[in-house]
């Protein structure tokens, strides 16, 4: 088994504020704090140690405590719960969706990623102890994005019509969507396991909050993480103040406005554009936006309105009726985590960058910002057949109409360098364009269309011989195009399409390990995985 990397700029999928930032730009300093690597977390360490109420500590291990109490979890896992009242405990954190099964293989990514800082941190922070936690989106209510996984291209599929905050859905009407999975599913040890995971996690769980705790506690148990649903009265208390902030001063619009217009200047698109509050409230089977009148407030289906006061008061009361949107939620996990460094994808990365003056106006620590890492896992076989139709990996990576002319124009027998012929056309008709300035300037129009002509007859003429070779060599352009099917399901990423079990099935338990033993979260390139 051996690693290859391409730059995540090569591989063409990922934009260009990302690439930027992983490769240390200068133009983005001023949106982050400390960079990317194991000695900015010294100082990381230090701010973040001024920074966090010991009382916070002790509501949060109160709370984590409470959320395993029906888990069996291993002493070193309690222990782990329970250090965080120590003041030289801190957190990496990644966060992601309750997606059905784990849904597409980056959130495995994401989480191994986190596990392997810290164990990195450990070595070169002995005196400290750092915990992974992974934080699920409970709150969430885009059930659409959650519901299903894709299994040899069939679409796993939760059918229900519960809305409101996904993390509250109960789960036992899953037995229909097991059923259709497990009929898909080969007969051995592998397949039966997959099918008790899903049946302890799901069918035996009240709600999604609970089954995604019980299935990422399985598949992680051994490496200590920690899984935080942060929907929590406890929690939405000591993140009030910062509710009641941008409630009343937009701490969210008024200061990522000014970012994202620096970053328009930059050239840089934004990720997510910030409404005027970033707020949701949550009510029983709904989670609608709170927006602001000039008389109060109210929710966007008018349900529920405020005065200035009342709202304020409802804050105060009821902490846990308000809940983050996807940019006021970086602020909430800061307030209530001990938390060193979060790790994300590349659209997360990016709409983070946008938040460094919000952290700025509310005096919390801006958290180092690292890429999970972004993998492909190809087969010894499917290496052997690239091998065989001479194509290096890296080739896979370009857009398959791209990948196609470019295999048969290097399958050609009779090589023809159409670029070549056209840049000594263009250096003749420059000459002829200087010719004329000093003989006769009118004949710079007919220099002109004459150039444009002999260019196009050009393309027209590369474009016939591509064409030719396309049908002389259909059998081996076939394989080629075939390999990147399988590799890059639906023209996308593999991480962001295929679900984890297509694997599981070759490679049992071992599955996790193997990731675990591949993935460096502080190599800021595009892992190619040999299994």
């Amino acid at each position: 088994m051996s690693n290859r990397y391409i730059s995540y700029r090569d591989t063409n999928y990922f934009n260009s504020l990302f690439c930027d930032y992983i490769e240390g730009s200068n133009d983005l300093r001023t949106f982050y704090n400390n960079k990317p690597n194991l000695e900015s977390f010294k100082s990381q360490i230090l701010l973040k140690k001024e920074n966090f109420n010991k009382s916070d500590r002790l509501t949060l291990k109160d709370v984590l405590v409470k959320q395993y109490s029906d888990i069996n979890i291993s002493d070193e896992l309690k222990q782990s719960i329970n250090s965080i009242a120590d003041e030289d405990t801190f957190t990496v954190t990644t966060g992601h969706q309750l997606c059905l099964f784990t849904g597409p293989l980056y959130f495995l990514y994401k989480i191994i990623s986190t596990i392997n800082l810290t164990e990195e941190l450990k070595v070169k922070y002995p005196k400290f102890n750092f915990i992974p936690v992974y934080w699920m989106a409970t709150e969430d209510h885009d059930f659409e994005e959650i519901r299903s996984f894709k299994y040899n291209d069939e679409n796993i599929r939760w059918e229900s019509d519960q809305n409101g905050e996904v993390g509250k859905f109960l789960t036992s009407n899953l037995k229909s969507t097991l059923d259709k999975f497990s009929q898909l599913l080969p007969n051995n040890i592998n397949s039966n396991k997959l099918v008790k995971l899903f049946e302890e996690s799901y069918i035996k769980s009240k709600d999604l909050s609970e089954a995604t705790r019980k299935l990422v506690h399985e598949l992680f148990h051994d490496y200590k993480l920690l899984i935080l649903d942060s929907n929590q009265q406890e929690l939405k208390k000591i993140f009030s103040p910062i509710i009641k902030n941008e409630l009343i001063n937009n701490v969210i619009f008024d200061n990522s406005l000014k970012t994202i217009e620096n970053l328009n200047k930059k050239n840089y698109k934004p990720q997510i554009n910030p409404r005027k509050i970033n707020l949701f409230y949550l009510s029983k089977n709904s989670r609608n936006r709170i927006i602001n009148h000039e008389d109060g407030f109210s929710t966007d289906d008018k349900k529920f309105t405020w005065t200035k006061d009342e709202i304020i008061n409802e804050v105060n009361t009821c902490p846990e009726n308000f809940s983050p949107n996807v940019l006021l939620r970086p602020l909430y996990q800061e307030s209530i985590l001990p938390n060193l460094c979060y790790i994300g994808g590349g659209s997360e990365i990016s709409y983070w960058l946008e938040l460094k003056k919000c952290f700025d106006e509310l005096d919390l620590c801006f958290p180092i910002l690292l890429n999970r890492n972004s993998v492909l896992l190809v087969k010894k076989k499917q290496f052997e057949k690239l091998s065989k139709v001479n194509t290096s990996i890296n080739e896979l990576f370009l857009n398959q109409n791209n990948l196609i002319a470019s295999k048969a124009k290097s399958l050609a027998s009779e090589k023809f360098d159409f670029d070549e012929q056209k840049l000594f056309l263009t250096k003749q008709f420059n000459s002829l364009r200087e010719v004329s300035k000093l003989t006769d300037i009118s004949f710079l129009g007919a220099v002109n269309a004459q150039e444009k002509k002999q260019l196009k007859g050009l393309s027209n003429l590369e474009k016939r011989l591509l064409k030719a070779n396309k049908r002389k060599y259909h059998l081996d352009l076939s394989r080629v195009t075939s390999l990147q099917n399988e590799l890059f399901p639906n023209n996308s990423l593999q991480e962001r399409t295929v679900n984890f079990s297509e694997f599981y099935l070759e490679y049992g338990e071992n599955f996790i390990k193997i990731l675990k033993e591949n993935i460096s979260p502080l190599n800021n390139k595009f892992t190619i995985i040999e299994l």
